[in-house]
Protein backbone atom coordinates (compact mmCIF):
# COMPACT_ATOMS: atom_id res chain seq x y z
CA UNK A 1 0.00 0.00 0.00
CA UNK A 2 1.37 3.38 -1.00
CA UNK A 3 1.90 5.97 1.75
CA UNK A 4 -0.60 8.88 1.74
CA UNK A 5 0.39 11.85 -0.36
CA UNK A 6 1.50 14.91 1.63
CA UNK A 7 -1.18 17.58 1.90
CA UNK A 8 0.92 20.34 0.34
CA UNK A 9 1.78 18.21 -2.67
CA UNK A 10 -1.86 17.39 -3.21
CA UNK A 11 -2.81 21.06 -2.73
CA UNK A 12 -0.20 22.18 -5.26
CA UNK A 13 -1.53 19.72 -7.81
CA UNK A 14 -5.14 20.85 -7.54
CA UNK A 15 -4.23 24.53 -7.39
CA UNK A 16 -2.21 24.05 -10.58
CA UNK A 17 -5.20 22.32 -12.16
CA UNK A 18 -7.46 25.19 -11.07
CA UNK A 19 -5.10 27.79 -12.51
CA UNK A 20 -4.91 25.94 -15.82
CA UNK A 21 -8.68 25.70 -16.31
CA UNK A 22 -9.92 28.97 -14.74
CA UNK A 23 -8.08 31.04 -17.37
CA UNK A 24 -11.10 30.54 -19.63
CA UNK A 25 -13.25 32.80 -17.47
CA UNK A 26 -10.93 34.90 -15.29
CA UNK A 27 -7.27 35.79 -15.57
CA UNK A 28 -7.32 37.15 -12.01
CA UNK A 29 -8.52 33.83 -10.56
CA UNK A 30 -6.03 31.92 -12.70
CA UNK A 31 -3.06 34.00 -11.59
CA UNK A 32 -4.06 33.90 -7.91
CA UNK A 33 -4.29 30.11 -8.08
CA UNK A 34 -0.96 30.05 -9.92
CA UNK A 35 0.69 31.94 -7.06
CA UNK A 36 -0.88 29.65 -4.46
CA UNK A 37 0.17 26.57 -6.42
CA UNK A 38 3.75 27.81 -6.58
CA UNK A 39 3.78 28.56 -2.83
CA UNK A 40 2.38 25.12 -1.99
CA UNK A 41 4.89 23.50 -4.30
CA UNK A 42 7.84 25.30 -2.71
CA UNK A 43 6.65 24.52 0.81
CA UNK A 44 6.02 20.86 -0.03
CA UNK A 45 9.69 20.26 -0.76
CA UNK A 46 8.85 18.56 -4.07
CA UNK A 47 11.47 18.74 -6.78
CA UNK A 48 10.63 21.50 -9.24
CA UNK A 49 11.31 20.63 -12.86
CA UNK A 50 11.08 22.00 -16.38
CA UNK A 51 11.53 20.25 -19.73
CA UNK A 52 15.28 20.05 -20.26
CA UNK A 53 15.20 20.70 -23.99
CA UNK A 54 13.85 24.23 -23.64
CA UNK A 55 15.73 25.38 -20.54
CA UNK A 56 18.51 27.16 -22.47
CA UNK A 57 16.37 29.02 -25.06
CA UNK A 58 13.83 29.93 -22.37
CA UNK A 59 16.55 31.36 -20.12
CA UNK A 60 18.08 33.27 -23.02
CA UNK A 61 14.66 34.67 -23.95
CA UNK A 62 14.24 36.01 -20.41
CA UNK A 63 17.79 37.37 -20.42
CA UNK A 64 17.32 39.02 -23.80
CA UNK A 65 14.12 40.68 -22.59
CA UNK A 66 15.89 42.02 -19.49
CA UNK A 67 18.82 43.35 -21.54
CA UNK A 68 16.46 45.05 -23.99
CA UNK A 69 14.75 46.73 -21.04
CA UNK A 70 18.02 47.90 -19.47
CA UNK A 71 19.41 49.45 -22.68
CA UNK A 72 16.06 51.00 -23.61
CA UNK A 73 15.91 54.81 -23.39
CA UNK A 74 12.60 54.42 -21.53
CA UNK A 75 12.99 51.35 -19.29
CA UNK A 76 10.05 52.20 -17.03
CA UNK A 77 7.68 51.77 -19.97
CA UNK A 78 8.75 48.17 -20.42
CA UNK A 79 8.12 47.00 -16.85
CA UNK A 80 4.74 45.42 -17.77
CA UNK A 81 6.64 42.96 -19.98
CA UNK A 82 8.88 42.02 -17.06
CA UNK A 83 5.82 41.48 -14.87
CA UNK A 84 4.31 39.36 -17.63
CA UNK A 85 7.15 36.85 -17.14
CA UNK A 86 5.11 35.77 -14.10
CA UNK A 87 2.76 34.06 -16.56
CA UNK A 88 5.60 31.72 -17.55
CA UNK A 89 5.42 30.18 -14.07
CA UNK A 90 2.37 28.36 -15.46
CA UNK A 91 4.77 26.22 -17.48
CA UNK A 92 6.78 25.31 -14.38
CA UNK A 93 3.82 24.64 -12.09
CA UNK A 94 1.77 22.61 -14.58
CA UNK A 95 4.74 20.54 -15.73
CA UNK A 96 5.82 19.80 -12.16
CA UNK A 97 2.44 19.16 -10.57
CA UNK A 98 0.30 17.51 -13.25
CA UNK A 99 2.15 14.23 -13.64
CA UNK A 100 -0.87 11.94 -13.95
CA UNK A 101 -1.89 11.66 -17.60
CA UNK A 102 -5.52 11.22 -16.54
CA UNK A 103 -5.45 14.57 -14.77
CA UNK A 104 -3.80 16.17 -17.79
CA UNK A 105 -6.58 14.73 -19.94
CA UNK A 106 -9.11 16.25 -17.54
CA UNK A 107 -7.59 19.71 -18.05
CA UNK A 108 -8.50 19.74 -21.72
CA UNK A 109 -11.92 18.18 -21.28
CA UNK A 110 -12.63 20.91 -18.70
CA UNK A 111 -11.41 23.44 -21.25
CA UNK A 112 -13.91 22.01 -23.73
CA UNK A 113 -16.78 22.36 -21.26
CA UNK A 114 -15.88 25.90 -20.22
CA UNK A 115 -15.24 26.97 -23.83
CA UNK A 116 -18.64 25.62 -24.87
CA UNK A 117 -20.32 27.64 -22.10
CA UNK A 118 -18.29 30.67 -23.17
CA UNK A 119 -19.42 30.01 -26.73
CA UNK A 120 -23.07 30.01 -25.68
CA UNK A 121 -22.50 33.36 -23.99
CA UNK A 122 -20.97 34.57 -27.25
CA UNK A 123 -24.04 33.44 -29.20
CA UNK A 124 -26.28 35.43 -26.87
CA UNK A 125 -24.04 38.48 -27.31
CA UNK A 126 -24.19 38.06 -31.09
CA UNK A 127 -28.01 38.08 -31.07
CA UNK A 128 -28.02 41.14 -28.81
CA UNK A 129 -25.61 43.03 -31.05
CA UNK A 130 -27.66 42.32 -34.18
CA UNK A 131 -30.79 43.47 -32.38
CA UNK A 132 -29.00 46.66 -31.35
CA UNK A 133 -27.88 47.25 -34.94
CA UNK A 134 -31.48 46.96 -36.14
CA UNK A 135 -32.72 49.35 -33.46
CA UNK A 136 -30.13 51.93 -34.49
CA UNK A 137 -30.89 51.33 -38.18
CA UNK A 138 -27.27 50.43 -38.84
CA UNK A 139 -25.99 47.82 -41.28
CA UNK A 140 -25.39 44.54 -39.44
CA UNK A 141 -21.83 44.02 -40.67
CA UNK A 142 -20.67 47.64 -40.45
CA UNK A 143 -21.99 47.89 -36.90
CA UNK A 144 -20.81 44.48 -35.72
CA UNK A 145 -17.23 44.39 -37.02
CA UNK A 146 -16.18 47.13 -34.62
CA UNK A 147 -17.82 45.59 -31.56
CA UNK A 148 -17.78 41.79 -31.80
CA UNK A 149 -18.57 39.06 -29.29
CA UNK A 150 -16.15 38.56 -26.41
CA UNK A 151 -17.66 35.83 -24.23
CA UNK A 152 -16.23 36.14 -20.72
CA UNK A 153 -13.19 38.02 -22.03
CA UNK A 154 -12.65 41.73 -22.64
CA UNK A 155 -11.76 41.49 -26.35
CA UNK A 156 -12.81 39.35 -29.28
CA UNK A 157 -9.21 38.43 -30.17
CA UNK A 158 -8.72 36.93 -26.70
CA UNK A 159 -12.07 35.14 -26.87
CA UNK A 160 -11.41 33.68 -30.32
CA UNK A 161 -7.81 32.70 -29.49
CA UNK A 162 -8.91 30.80 -26.40
CA UNK A 163 -11.67 29.07 -28.34
CA UNK A 164 -9.13 28.06 -31.00
CA UNK A 165 -6.72 26.43 -28.52
CA UNK A 166 -9.54 24.63 -26.69
CA UNK A 167 -11.02 23.37 -29.96
CA UNK A 168 -7.69 22.09 -31.29
CA UNK A 169 -7.00 20.17 -28.09
CA UNK A 170 -10.51 18.71 -28.12
CA UNK A 171 -10.10 17.69 -31.77
CA UNK A 172 -6.79 16.00 -30.92
CA UNK A 173 -8.56 14.17 -28.08
CA UNK A 174 -11.37 12.97 -30.36
CA UNK A 175 -8.94 11.89 -33.09
CA UNK A 176 -6.10 10.28 -31.15
CA UNK A 177 -7.16 9.45 -27.58
CA UNK A 178 -8.85 6.18 -26.60
CA UNK A 179 -12.60 6.32 -27.36
CA UNK A 180 -14.38 8.45 -24.76
CA UNK A 181 -17.70 7.80 -23.10
CA UNK A 182 -20.55 10.13 -24.04
CA UNK A 183 -18.71 11.18 -27.15
CA UNK A 184 -21.74 13.17 -28.27
CA UNK A 185 -21.13 15.65 -25.44
CA UNK A 186 -17.66 16.49 -26.73
CA UNK A 187 -18.90 16.69 -30.31
CA UNK A 188 -21.54 19.16 -29.12
CA UNK A 189 -18.86 21.22 -27.36
CA UNK A 190 -16.79 21.22 -30.56
CA UNK A 191 -19.77 22.42 -32.58
CA UNK A 192 -20.42 25.29 -30.18
CA UNK A 193 -16.77 26.34 -30.30
CA UNK A 194 -16.76 26.26 -34.12
CA UNK A 195 -19.82 28.51 -34.23
CA UNK A 196 -18.30 30.88 -31.66
CA UNK A 197 -15.04 31.18 -33.64
CA UNK A 198 -17.00 31.81 -36.82
CA UNK A 199 -19.15 34.50 -35.24
CA UNK A 200 -16.18 36.18 -33.54
CA UNK A 201 -15.04 37.02 -37.09
CA UNK A 202 -11.37 37.15 -36.12
CA UNK A 203 -9.72 36.37 -39.42
CA UNK A 204 -6.27 35.66 -37.99
CA UNK A 205 -7.80 32.99 -35.75
CA UNK A 206 -9.54 31.47 -38.77
CA UNK A 207 -6.13 31.16 -40.44
CA UNK A 208 -4.51 29.73 -37.31
CA UNK A 209 -7.32 27.22 -36.81
CA UNK A 210 -7.00 26.14 -40.44
CA UNK A 211 -3.25 25.51 -39.99
CA UNK A 212 -3.63 23.53 -36.77
CA UNK A 213 -6.76 21.74 -37.96
CA UNK A 214 -5.21 20.61 -41.24
CA UNK A 215 -2.28 19.16 -39.32
CA UNK A 216 -4.60 17.11 -37.09
CA UNK A 217 -6.72 15.96 -40.02
CA UNK A 218 -3.64 14.88 -41.97
CA UNK A 219 -2.52 12.51 -39.24
CA UNK A 220 -6.04 11.33 -38.44
CA UNK A 221 -7.41 10.70 -41.94
CA UNK A 222 -5.65 12.17 -44.94
CA UNK A 223 -8.72 11.81 -47.11
CA UNK A 224 -10.48 14.23 -44.77
CA UNK A 225 -8.01 16.96 -45.79
CA UNK A 226 -9.28 16.74 -49.36
CA UNK A 227 -12.80 17.44 -48.14
CA UNK A 228 -11.84 20.68 -46.39
CA UNK A 229 -11.99 22.96 -49.47
CA UNK A 230 -15.40 21.54 -50.38
CA UNK A 231 -16.72 22.04 -46.86
CA UNK A 232 -15.35 25.59 -46.69
CA UNK A 233 -16.94 26.50 -50.04
CA UNK A 234 -20.27 24.95 -49.05
CA UNK A 235 -20.18 26.70 -45.68
CA UNK A 236 -19.54 30.04 -47.37
CA UNK A 237 -22.50 29.60 -49.70
CA UNK A 238 -24.96 28.87 -46.89
CA UNK A 239 -23.49 31.37 -44.40
CA UNK A 240 -25.45 34.54 -43.55
CA UNK A 241 -24.30 37.76 -45.27
CA UNK A 242 -22.56 39.02 -42.13
CA UNK A 243 -20.18 36.03 -42.33
CA UNK A 244 -19.77 36.19 -46.11
CA UNK A 245 -18.82 39.85 -45.87
CA UNK A 246 -16.10 39.04 -43.36
CA UNK A 247 -14.71 36.25 -45.54
CA UNK A 248 -14.72 38.58 -48.55
CA UNK A 249 -12.79 41.16 -46.54
CA UNK A 250 -9.74 38.88 -46.53
CA UNK A 251 -9.12 39.83 -50.15
CA UNK A 252 -11.52 42.72 -50.73
CA UNK A 253 -11.72 44.84 -47.56
CA UNK A 254 -14.13 47.73 -47.27
CA UNK A 255 -13.85 50.93 -45.28
CA UNK A 256 -14.97 49.35 -42.01
CA UNK A 257 -12.59 46.38 -42.11
CA UNK A 258 -9.61 47.74 -44.00
CA UNK A 259 -6.38 45.77 -43.86
CA UNK A 260 -4.44 48.95 -44.57
CA UNK A 261 -3.71 49.68 -40.91
CA UNK A 262 -1.81 46.38 -40.63
CA UNK A 263 0.38 47.41 -43.55
CA UNK A 264 1.13 50.64 -41.68
CA UNK A 265 2.02 48.77 -38.47
CA UNK A 266 4.24 46.29 -40.36
CA UNK A 267 6.09 49.00 -42.26
CA UNK A 268 6.53 50.98 -39.04
CA UNK A 269 7.85 47.88 -37.26
CA UNK A 270 10.39 47.29 -40.02
CA UNK A 271 11.69 50.85 -39.57
CA UNK A 272 12.14 50.20 -35.85
CA UNK A 273 14.06 46.99 -36.56
CA UNK A 274 16.26 48.61 -39.20
CA UNK A 275 17.26 51.35 -36.74
CA UNK A 276 17.71 49.04 -33.69
CA UNK A 277 18.36 45.49 -34.93
CA UNK A 278 20.25 44.17 -31.88
CA UNK A 279 18.35 45.33 -28.80
CA UNK A 280 15.17 46.82 -30.28
CA UNK A 281 13.58 50.04 -29.05
CA UNK A 282 12.62 48.44 -25.73
CA UNK A 283 9.74 46.33 -24.40
CA UNK A 284 6.42 48.13 -24.95
CA UNK A 285 8.30 50.60 -27.19
CA UNK A 286 5.98 50.16 -30.21
CA UNK A 287 3.02 51.04 -28.00
CA UNK A 288 4.44 54.32 -26.71
CA UNK A 289 6.56 55.48 -29.66
CA UNK A 290 4.69 54.22 -32.69
CA UNK A 291 4.07 57.70 -34.08
CA UNK A 292 7.82 58.43 -34.09
CA UNK A 293 8.50 55.63 -36.59
CA UNK A 294 5.65 55.90 -39.10
CA UNK A 295 7.08 56.13 -42.64
CA UNK A 296 6.87 59.63 -44.09
CA UNK A 297 4.91 58.51 -47.15
CA UNK A 298 1.99 57.10 -45.11
CA UNK A 299 -1.01 59.39 -45.68
CA UNK A 300 -2.84 61.04 -42.78
CA UNK A 301 -5.18 60.42 -41.16
CA UNK A 302 -4.08 56.85 -40.55
CA UNK A 303 -6.43 54.03 -41.58
CA UNK A 304 -8.85 52.96 -38.88
CA UNK A 305 -7.34 50.31 -36.60
CA UNK A 306 -5.48 49.59 -33.36
CA UNK A 307 -1.92 50.92 -33.25
CA UNK A 308 -0.91 49.75 -29.78
CA UNK A 309 1.21 46.91 -31.21
CA UNK A 310 2.45 45.69 -34.59
CA UNK A 311 -0.11 42.91 -35.25
CA UNK A 312 2.68 40.42 -35.94
CA UNK A 313 4.61 38.53 -33.26
CA UNK A 314 7.76 38.31 -35.38
CA UNK A 315 7.96 42.04 -36.00
CA UNK A 316 6.81 42.82 -32.45
CA UNK A 317 9.54 40.85 -30.68
CA UNK A 318 12.24 42.01 -33.09
CA UNK A 319 11.18 45.66 -32.77
CA UNK A 320 10.86 45.50 -28.97
CA UNK A 321 13.82 43.30 -28.06
CA UNK A 322 15.97 42.90 -31.16
CA UNK A 323 16.47 40.27 -33.83
CA UNK A 324 18.53 37.98 -31.51
CA UNK A 325 15.57 37.64 -29.11
CA UNK A 326 13.25 36.86 -32.03
CA UNK A 327 15.65 34.13 -33.19
CA UNK A 328 15.77 32.73 -29.64
CA UNK A 329 11.96 32.64 -29.55
CA UNK A 330 11.88 30.76 -32.87
CA UNK A 331 14.53 28.37 -31.53
CA UNK A 332 12.35 27.80 -28.45
CA UNK A 333 9.23 27.06 -30.49
CA UNK A 334 11.16 24.95 -32.98
CA UNK A 335 12.64 22.87 -30.18
CA UNK A 336 9.16 22.21 -28.84
CA UNK A 337 8.00 20.96 -32.24
CA UNK A 338 11.11 18.78 -32.55
CA UNK A 339 10.70 17.26 -29.10
CA UNK A 340 7.01 16.48 -29.60
CA UNK A 341 7.59 14.93 -33.01
CA UNK A 342 10.47 12.85 -31.68
CA UNK A 343 8.30 11.58 -28.83
CA UNK A 344 5.45 10.76 -31.23
CA UNK A 345 7.73 8.55 -33.30
CA UNK A 346 8.55 6.41 -30.25
CA UNK A 347 4.92 5.72 -29.32
CA UNK A 348 3.44 2.29 -30.03
CA UNK A 349 0.64 2.30 -32.63
CA UNK A 350 -2.92 2.92 -31.58
CA UNK A 351 -4.80 5.64 -29.72
CA UNK A 352 -3.40 6.92 -26.44
CA UNK A 353 -3.52 9.99 -24.25
CA UNK A 354 0.13 10.65 -24.99
CA UNK A 355 -0.59 10.66 -28.73
CA UNK A 356 -3.44 13.14 -28.37
CA UNK A 357 -1.40 15.47 -26.15
CA UNK A 358 1.62 15.46 -28.46
CA UNK A 359 -0.40 15.95 -31.64
CA UNK A 360 -2.42 18.64 -29.87
CA UNK A 361 0.76 20.38 -28.75
CA UNK A 362 2.06 20.52 -32.32
CA UNK A 363 -1.28 21.73 -33.66
CA UNK A 364 -1.48 24.55 -31.09
CA UNK A 365 2.06 25.73 -31.88
CA UNK A 366 1.39 25.69 -35.63
CA UNK A 367 -1.85 27.62 -35.08
CA UNK A 368 -0.09 30.20 -32.91
CA UNK A 369 2.67 30.65 -35.50
CA UNK A 370 0.19 31.05 -38.36
CA UNK A 371 -2.05 33.46 -36.46
CA UNK A 372 1.05 35.31 -35.30
CA UNK A 373 1.64 36.66 -38.80
CA UNK A 374 -1.43 38.86 -38.31
CA UNK A 375 -1.79 39.30 -34.54
CA UNK A 376 0.39 39.76 -31.46
CA UNK A 377 -1.31 36.70 -29.97
CA UNK A 378 1.36 35.56 -27.50
CA UNK A 379 1.37 39.05 -26.02
CA UNK A 380 -2.11 38.39 -24.63
CA UNK A 381 -1.74 36.95 -21.10
CA UNK A 382 -4.87 34.79 -21.33
CA UNK A 383 -3.83 33.27 -24.65
CA UNK A 384 -0.21 32.90 -23.47
CA UNK A 385 -1.36 31.07 -20.33
CA UNK A 386 -3.31 28.53 -22.37
CA UNK A 387 -0.37 28.14 -24.73
CA UNK A 388 1.97 27.39 -21.82
CA UNK A 389 -0.48 24.87 -20.34
CA UNK A 390 -0.50 22.99 -23.65
CA UNK A 391 3.31 23.11 -23.87
CA UNK A 392 3.71 21.78 -20.31
CA UNK A 393 1.18 18.97 -20.77
CA UNK A 394 2.64 17.88 -24.09
CA UNK A 395 6.09 17.73 -22.50
CA UNK A 396 4.64 15.73 -19.63
CA UNK A 397 3.21 13.28 -22.19
CA UNK A 398 6.62 13.09 -23.86
CA UNK A 399 8.21 12.28 -20.50
CA UNK A 400 5.67 9.59 -19.57
CA UNK A 401 4.94 7.93 -22.91
CA UNK A 402 2.61 5.27 -21.49
CA UNK A 403 1.66 2.23 -23.58
CA UNK A 404 -1.20 2.77 -26.02
CA UNK A 405 -4.64 2.08 -24.58
CA UNK A 406 -6.82 -0.59 -26.10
Amino acid sequence: MLPPEPFLSRAARWLAFGSAVSILFSIAVSQILLGLALAALLLSGEKISLPRGILLPLALFFLGTAVALVVSPHPAEGLPQIRKLYVFLELLVVYTCLRDVRLVRAVFLTWAGFAAIDGIRGLVQFAQKLQQAHQLHRGDYAFYVGDRITGFMSHWNTFAGQQMFALLMLAAFLFFAPPARRRWIWLGCAALMCIAILLAETRAVWIGLLAGGLYLLWFWNRWAVAAVPVLVAAGYLVAPPIIQDRVNSLLHPTGVDSNAFRVVTWRTGLRMIEAHPVFGIGPEGPKYHFADWIPADVPRPLPSGWYGHLHNIYLQYAAERGIPVLLILLWLLGRMLFDYWTALRTLPPGPSDSRFLLHGGIAVILAALAEGFFEYNLGDSEVLTMFLVVVACAYRAAAMRPPASA
